[in-house]
C-alpha cells in the first residue's frame, strides 16, 4: 500500500466482530480509520478514537449522511459490516463513486441472491451447484409436508427464515432430544426443538417464509473469501470447533480443496465481490453443503491474522488496485484459534 495516508470508513462499529476487524485494519500504519455506528455507545467508539454516529440503514438520510461523513473526512473507501446497510450502499454506489469513494460491496443482484436463503438455494440449484435438500414453506401444512419428505420422525431436519441475520430463527427439529436434559444441562441458546412445539407455534400465528432443509451431520465450517467480481482470489476455510450464539470461539484453518472448489463455484455463479463469508457443513458423505452466505466481511475474520492472512486489508488493496504480494495469500494451514470476551469502560 502507498505510504501516504489512506482514509477508510468502517461502519457497524458495534457489531460482535468489530473489534477484530478494527485490529485487522490497523495493521497497516498508513491507514487512517474512522469507525461509525448508529449506536452512540457502540463498542467501536471506545476501541478507536475516531468515531462518528450515523443513521440506521432504514432511515431516509442514511446514504446522504454517510456521504457527508466521507466528504468531511476525505474517506476513500467504505467497509460496511452491517447486512442491512449493504442494500442501501450498493443501490447508491454511483453517488459515492462520483466523489471518488469506493464502496466494498457486491452488486444489488448478488446481495439479494445471497441474503435470501431460499432464493440462494434455488439459484445455485439451477446452476447445478449442489445444495442440501430443501423446501420453501409459507404455511403450517407446507411445513408438515416438508418434514415428511425430509424423513421426520426418523430423521432430524432444520429450518430458518428465508431472510434473517445471524442465527435468528434457526432450529434443528428432532423428536429424539431429551427435553429435561436440554432444560437443565444446556444453556438457553441451544438450537434443538421438538416437532410438536414448533408445529404449535407455526399453527397459531403467521410466520415468515421458511427454508426447511435436511440436517447435515458433519463438521461445520466458516469460509472467509476474497472475490474479484465473481473470481476467487483467496478462500480460507476454518472448521468451527466451538460456537456461542452462532459465533465461532474455537476453530482451525483447514486446507480442504473440496470446500475451496465448492465455494469458488458459488462466488462465480452469484458474481460476489470483496470480503464474503460462506457457512457450510459436511454431508454424511463428507461433501460440503451450503448453510448460508454472508455477502460481507465476517466477524471472526480476525482469526485469519493468526494464519498470516489479513482479509479486510487485502480487500481494500484489491479495490484500490494496490499490489498484493504472494506471501499475503499463503495461509498457515492447521493454525488453531480461541476467542474470548473482554470489556471496555466509559
Amino acid at each position: 500500500m502507498q505510504s501516504n495516508s489512506l482514509c477508510v470508513l468502517m461502519t457497524g462499529g458495534g457489531a460482535p466482530g468489530a473489534a477484530g476487524i478494527i485490529k485487522c485494519l490497523l495493521q497497516h500504519p498508513s491507514l487512517k480509520l474512522t469507525v461509525a455506528d448508529a449506536d452512540e455507545n457502540a463498542t467501536g467508539k471506545y476501541l478507536h478514537a475516531d468515531f462518528i454516529q450515523i443513521p440506521k440503514a432504514s432511515e431516509k438520510n442514511f446514504v446522504s449522511e454517510v456521504l457527508n461523513v466521507c466528504k468531511q473526512k476525505n474517506i476513500r473507501i467504505i467497509l460496511p459490516l452491517v447486512t442491512k446497510e449493504l442494500f442501501a450502499l450498493s443501490a447508491n454506489k454511483h453517488l459515492f463513486e462520483a466523489e471518488g469513494i469506493h464502496v466494498l460491496v457486491s452488486s444489488e443482484e448478488a446481495i439479494n441472491t445471497s441474503n435470501n436463503k431460499s432464493l440462494c438455494y434455488q439459484f445455485l440449484q439451477s446452476r447445478n451447484i449442489a445444495v442440501p435438500r430443501f423446501y420453501i414453506v409459507r404455511t403450517a401444512e407446507e411445513f408438515i409436508h416438508a418434514a415428511f419428505e425430509l424423513g421426520h420422525p426418523q430423521q432430524p431436519f432444520c429450518f430458518k427464515p428465508s431472510v434473517s441475520n445471524g442465527s435468528r430463527g434457526f432450529r434443528i427439529v428432532s423428536d429424539s432430544i431429551n427435553e429435561s436434559e436440554q432444560l437443565f444441562l444446556h444453556k438457553p441458546y441451544n438450537t434443538y426443538i421438538n416437532y410438536a412445539h414448533v408445529l404449535k407455534i407455526l399453527s397459531s400465528q403467521s410466520f415468515p417464509e421458511l427454508l426447511v432443509s435436511e440436517y447435515l451431520p458433519g463438521d461445520e465450517y466458516s469460509v472467509d473469501c476474497l472475490a474479484n467480481h465473481g473470481k476467487a482470489v483467496i478462500i480460507v476455510p476454518r472448521r468451527r470447533n466451538k460456537m456461542i450464539n452462532g459465533i465461532s470461539v474455537q476453530g482451525e484453518f483447514i486446507n480442504d480443496e473440496i470446500i475451496i472448489n465448492y465455494c469458488s463455484q458459488i462466488l462465480e455463479a452469484i458474481g460476489l465481490h470483496g470480503n464474503i463469508g460462506i457457512q457450510l457443513k459436511k454431508t454424511v458423505n463428507g461433501q460440503p453443503g451450503l448453510l448460508e452466505i454472508n455477502p460481507r466481511v465476517q466477524g471472526t475474520i480476525v482469526a485469519g491474522l493468526g494464519a498470516g492472512i489479513n482479509l479486510p486489508l487485502l480487500a481494500i488493496k484489491q479495490e484500490l488496485g494496490f499490489s498484493i504480494a504472494s506471501s499475503e495469500l499463503n495461509p498457515k494451514w492447521d493454525t488453531k484459534f480461541s476467542r474470548y470476551w473482554t470489556e471496555v469502560f466509559y
